[in-house]
């Protein structure tokens, strides 16, 4: 359980942790969680903390995907390469855009109709296989890895060197000269192609983001879902001390904790675990709603707008 560690006027300076008591580290939670449920005539009389430290690092992870706030955000200038590497912690994206000089973001949308294929250097054979006399020590290849490729495909060349217009800073007037004469010539147009924001897609075994050209030198905006756990590498890759659970969702954390320990034991009672798991899913769902941070007034506001005769 945390408690206030510092004095209003430690708290208060140019350089302090600011914000830093809605949360509490790992550490922390471990340390309670034994203190709590580990012991004599306890749920889990005993229990190794290695087994503790692992399920409190699963349930921080799974609690990230869909229940912590646990999405960050990057700012970065796009390259001429039009490549940009994933950041070190990603899992998944929840929204890729770039700001405009007024600072709107424009959303980017991602592409299925395009690639970076492995290209493959080596001559084809009529039959379509390696031809081995490429191969300079004249052995024969046994393993993928020692095919010799290129890292940027014909195709992603071919992507690179789209152009599209850009309309994100152009008034009404010059939308309506460059686009005007098109009306009612687009038929058939699918509704995800029809933005001039610009795509991108995912090369996902090389871990990068891959922009269409109308997006170089422009402020890129990657919010993606992180699982919450900090690396250090002098402590086995994971830093407890810097890994950090809201304080709305402590009791989901345990709960896990719990369920995880109680789980892999053998003689667990299944009437004592299946509460536990009804535990679990309840106390997820608790803290899911309370960090949702709904407020009724600012609710109230958006549903001011259900009267409104036109939608986009």
């Amino acid at each position: 359980m945390g408690t206030l560690a510092n004095t209003d006027q430690t708290y208060y300076l140019e350089n302090g942790d600011h914000g830093n008591y809605r949360y509490l580290s790992l550490s922390e939670i471990i340390d309670s969680f034994s203190a709590t449920y580990v012991g004599k005539g306890k749920l889990c009389e005993v229990v190794d903390m290695n087994d503790i430290s692992f399920h409190a690092i699963r349930a921080l992870q799974e609690l990230s995907y869909d229940t912590l706030k646990s999405v960050r955000d990057w700012e970065v200038v796009v390259p001429s390469t039009l490549v940009v590497v994933m950041p070190a912690d990603y899992v998944n994206y929840v929204k890729l855009a770039w700001s405009d000089r007024n600072g709107i973001e424009r959303i980017i949308y991602p592409t299925s109709k395009t690639s970076n294929p492995l290209d493959i250097n080596h001559t084809l054979e009529s039959w379509g296989g390696i031809n081995t006399s490429t191969f300079t020590d004249g052995s024969v290849m046994r393993d993928f890895d020692e095919l010799e490729s290129d890292e940027e495909s014909a195709t992603w060349t071919g992507f690179q060197g789209v152009t599209a217009s850009d309309i994100g800073s152009n008034d009404a007037n010059q939308v309506d000269d460059e686009y005007g004469r098109l009306t009612g010539g687009r038929y058939g147009i699918d509704p995800q192609y029809a933005q001039v924001n610009g795509s991108f897609f995912i090369d996902e075994s090389a871990g990068k983001f891959h922009f269409s050209s109308n997006i170089s030198g422009k402020t890129l905006i990657i919010k993606y879902i992180s699982d919450g756990i900090a690396s250090n590498a002098t402590r086995d890759g994971i830093d407890l001390e810097s890994s950090y659970v809201p304080k709305l969702a402590e009791e989901a954390i345990y709960k896990h904790i719990l369920y995880g320990v109680l789980s892999a034991r053998k003689d667990t009672d299944i009437q004592t675990l299946m509460l536990v798991k009804k535990e679990k899913f309840a106390e997820t769902r608790k803290a899911k709603l309370r960090l949702s941070n709904l407020k009724l007034e600012e609710l109230t506001q958006v549903l001011r707008g259900g009267s409104k005769q036109i939608k986009h």
